[in-house]
């Protein structure tokens, strides 16, 4: 696949998830997160068949909005990032809540300290218990 990713945008619906894409006819649905995703990988990879383009996982950004976000990765304390990020806790819950909008700069801010939470977790080993 090319250097530029393919975008879905994810939203909630009434019987789970959909995701879209504005740049390309690529549209799926999933009761659940990880089966939107599977769902997604396997319509976008339908898309290109033709093309005769191998499409993999990194080539595909999801985005989806705070609240949808915080909901589905509820193991994301919102009081716990804004602590790790240095934010008011409570304007970290009024853009998750969807009462107020954060801005650009707010979003990388969070959106950093959720990566950075996910690499600290996918660096962690669990050791057996006796």
């Amino acid at each position: 696949m090319s250097k530029n990713k393919i975008t879905l945008i994810v939203e909630k619906t009434s019987t789970g998830f959909s995701a879209y894409s504005y740049d390309y006819p690529i549209f799926t649905t999933g009761k659940s997160i990880p089966e939107l995703i599977n769902s997604a990988y396997e319509a976008t990879e339908f898309y290109f068949e033709e093309e005769n383009v191998k499409v993999e996982p990194n080539d595909i950004k999801f985005e989806i909005d705070f609240k949808q976000f915080f909901k589905y990765y509820k193991v994301i304390n919102a009081k716990f990032l804004a602590e790790k990020i240095g934010m008011n806790a409570t304007l970290l819950s009024q853009y998750v809540s969807g009462t107020k909008k954060p801005s650009p700069k707010q979003t990388e801010k969070i959106l950093s300290g959720i990566h950075q939470i996910g690499q600290e977790l996918s660096e962690i080993n669990l050791l057996p218990t006796a």
